[in-house]
């Protein structure tokens, strides 16, 4: 496996991170554990969980898959931090230096770790400055319980933010940014990629399947079977079963067709080999559904095959807005 720089950080990763939201919840341990062993066997160094997984259920499963294995300290292990914890504490939650701390000790003590990896803040706040937030993990960097730490979903203005922030208090910056990335919502590419790009900020994409769409089980014209995310949701079905999106799906199915390969694949192996793109996160429910993913290594994405995606999903623009963020809302200033 061809491994990649995390960032201008130095440290390695595979071109595929697994991602464990599915652990501790609808997949049990024991089935949990046999993945994280199946992922590292074929060559994934690179996992991702976070707290509020499940509430910390995710975290404890990593944990002790890891500890069955022993593998520990040859995997890139990273977590997140943001949601709320406990209903009955407001304070279990948010980019707050109280959250913060507090929320890495217990997350380490549910990987069963003396460190992380990767300490990322989970969603932006409006309601915190940034440099408590960053002051917070910057001393977590100095004590050695973060290697390095990451944000996800946040805009590019505020990356950029964050980065002048560190410059002006001489504080270690962010690594990894993961945001909302796949071929029905290329939104990114018009400023998140390039400021990655420009600064060395490691691009970490989540749902590069749009939430299963993009793995060609639902059809034109079908209902959507109980059970499944877009059955069980009419906000995600009636956003995704469109036909613009059916348009861009049965272009993915003709190319994966073409390669002798599934859609799936086809979705990752684009997305994975986007430019600015670091490695974009799976997460598998089932050992069968990690196994079609780990095929995605071996597509190759032709500027052909990426010219007939963009006829259907232009460049910058969004056939499915999968996430729905105001990254123009002020921040408190300080």
């Amino acid at each position: 496996m061809e491994y990649r720089s995390l960032g201008r950080t130095g440290v390695k990763i595979s071109p595929l991170c697994l991602g464990c939201m599915m652990f501790g919840g609808p997949t049990d341990d024991s089935d949990s554990a046999d993945i994280i062993d199946r992922a590292l066997d074929a060559g994934i160094n690179f996992v991702d969980t976070a707290n509020v997984y499940s509430r910390g259920l995710s975290e404890e499963s990593v944990g002790k898959a890891f500890k069955r294995n022993g593998r520990r300290d040859r995997v890139v292990l990273a977590t997140k931090v943001h949601g709320a914890m406990d209903d009955d504490d407001p304070n279990a939650e948010g980019n707050h230096r109280r959250n913060i701390i507090q929320g890495c000790e217990a997350s380490l003590k549910r990987l069963q770790t003396d460190y992380l990896d990767l300490y990322q803040i989970h969603r932006p706040s409006s309601e915190v400055p940034i440099d408590e937030t960053l002051r917070a993990l910057d001393d977590l960097v100095r004590s050695g319980k973060i290697r390095y730490f990451g944000f996800s979903t946040f805009g590019a203005w505020q990356v950029v933010e964050s980065l002048w922030a560190s410059k002006e208090l001489g504080l270690n910056r962010v690594s990894t940014e993961q945001s909302p990335y796949h071929i029905l919502d290329r939104r990114i590419e018009r400023e998140l990629i390039p400021v990655a790009e420009s600064y060395g900020i490691g691009l970490i994409p989540w749902s590069p399947l749009a939430g299963g769409f993009l793995t060609g089980k639902y059809k034109r014209g079908e209902s959507p079977a109980e059970g499944t995310r877009f059955g069980d949701s009419h906000e995600w079905g009636d956003k995704h079963l469109t036909d613009p999106a059916f348009d861009v799906l049965e272009t993915v199915e003709a190319i994966a067709g073409e390669k002798d390969a599934t859609p799936s694949q086809v979705a990752l192996a684009w997305c994975a080999q986007q430019p600015g793109v670091t490695s974009p996160i799976i997460g598998p429910r089932t050992m069968s559904q990690l196994e079609d993913n780990l095929g995605a290594a071996e597509v190759e994405i032709s500027d052909k095959d990426r010219a007939r995606i963009d006829e259907v999903a232009p460049p910058g623009r969004a056939v499915v807005p999968y996430y729905e963020a105001d990254f123009g809302a002020p921040r408190w200033r300080w």
